[in-house]
Formats: C-alpha cells, structure tokens, sequence
C-alpha cells in the first residue's frame, strides 16, 4: 500500500531582493514526499537545496507558489503558527548538535518536552526511552564535553524524535563526524526511517550518505535537476 503524500511543491517560487537585484532561488519547483520517505537533497552551493529544506521545515514561506505539508497551506499560516506545526510535528538534527554544555544527555533530550509542559516524571521516562533507542544506554548522565562526536550527535537525534515527529529535517547531520561515526549515525536514521515510520529529509553534499536515502533530489540553479529512487524502501 502505498504511503499518502506528506509534503507538496506546487510551482513554488523564492525570491529575494528586487528589480535587477532580484534572486530567484526557487524557480517554480514541483515535488511531492510520501510519508515514511527517507529523502537526500544535494545540489551545489546557491542551487536551491538549502532554501527548499528552509520552506520544507516550515523555517521559511515561498513567494509564490504553494508548499503544503500535511494537507495544510503551510506557506500561508503566519510566523506563530508555523512554529506551532514545527514543534507539533517536525524534528530538527543539524551538522553542529547544538546541546547545551553544562546539562546531561538526558536533560538536553527533554528540552522539547519541557516547552510542551510534559510533567517531569514522563519527561524523564521519554528520554531514557529515546536515548535507548539511539544506543546511548549508560550515558545518560553524561555531559557533551564527556561524549564523542558520534555520541553527541545520537543525543542530538534523541531530542529530535523524543517528540515523535512526523518529520525528521537533517542538515548535513555527519558534517562534523570521520568515516567511521557518519556510517554509524547513518545506519541509525535508517534505522529510525524503518522503525518508526519517520519521513526524514535530509541535506548532504557527500554522494555515499545519500546513498543511505532510497531517494535523492539534485537541486541546480533553483530547480530539480534529478530526482532518482535507489531502491525500494523498506515499510514500517
């Protein structure tokens, strides 16, 4: 059976600046996500793909066009209540994990849950919950300082699922890591991706993690330059 759409580009365009200094850097995209998706977004720098991903994690609002995400207009809501469908729905991992340094691992994957007034005994039961299902068992305790890059990243990955998205938005989440650590933090999304269902959208310009995806849309010059399936991905 196939998954429902979860994220439409209908013609959408994004500009910037004006009259001959006008930027387009969106030129009346088309694209459509399933649900469950696990999709690699690449393109050279100024292609588009960063801008796409803004719109995609409800960050930004096209100029014309729509982008609909959920069955919303999400491009037409008002800045408050995009940050409403952003805290509801979607998850954010980026290349710097950006935890707070003097908490633990388990306090920084609460975060999301104390701003949804989640009382402390379940937020606490949450995180344990999320930090297990990253392989993070027995460093719950730790502070960033005392974890590894990889492991800095998995607790990242923990606050962002910790919610149950619907949607996971990575931006170059093994930016920062060796060989070794991206192969692992990827295996882990895929995992996640398998698992829970999760449709996560994720920014690279490294073409062996976007292998990892069963999907990658290249980005040039504003535009889906490609839009390539690499295998069949596994259902939930």
């Amino acid at each position: 059976m196939t998954d429902p759409v979860l994220i439409t580009f209908d013609r959408v365009w994004k500009s910037y600046g004006q009259g001959e200094a006008r930027v387009h850097a969106l030129a009346g995209v088309n694209l459509a996500i399933r649900r469950s998706e696990f999709v690699a977004i690449m393109g050279p720098s100024g292609s588009g793909k960063s801008t796409a991903m803004n719109i995609i994690g409800c960050l930004d609002t096209p100029t014309a066009g729509t982008y609909s995400f959920m069955g919303l207009d999400a491009g037409r809501l008002d800045r408050n209540r995009r940050a409403m469908l952003r805290n509801l729905y979607i998850g954010f991992v980026f290349q710097g994990y950006n935890l707070l340094p003097r908490t633990t691992a388990a306090e920084n994957v609460e975060l999301p849950l104390i701003y949804r007034g989640v009382p402390a005994a379940e937020r606490r039961a949450l995180a344990m919950k999320a930090l297990a299902e990253v392989g993070l068992v027995g460093r719950e305790h730790h502070t960033p300082a005392e974890l590894s890059g990889g492991q800095q990243q998995r607790v990242a990955i923990a606050r962002a699922i910790v919610t149950r998205p619907t949607l996971l938005v990575a931006d170059e989440p093994t930016g920062n890591l060796d060989t070794a650590r991206t192969h692992e933090i990827m295996e882990l999304l895929t995992r996640l991706n398998r698992e829970l269902g999760l449709t996560i959208a994720m920014v690279t310009h490294e073409p062996d993690v976007a292998e990892y995806a069963g999907r990658t849309i290249r980005f040039l010059d504003g535009h889906v330059a490609s839009d390539i399936r690499h295998m069949e991905e596994a259902q939930p």
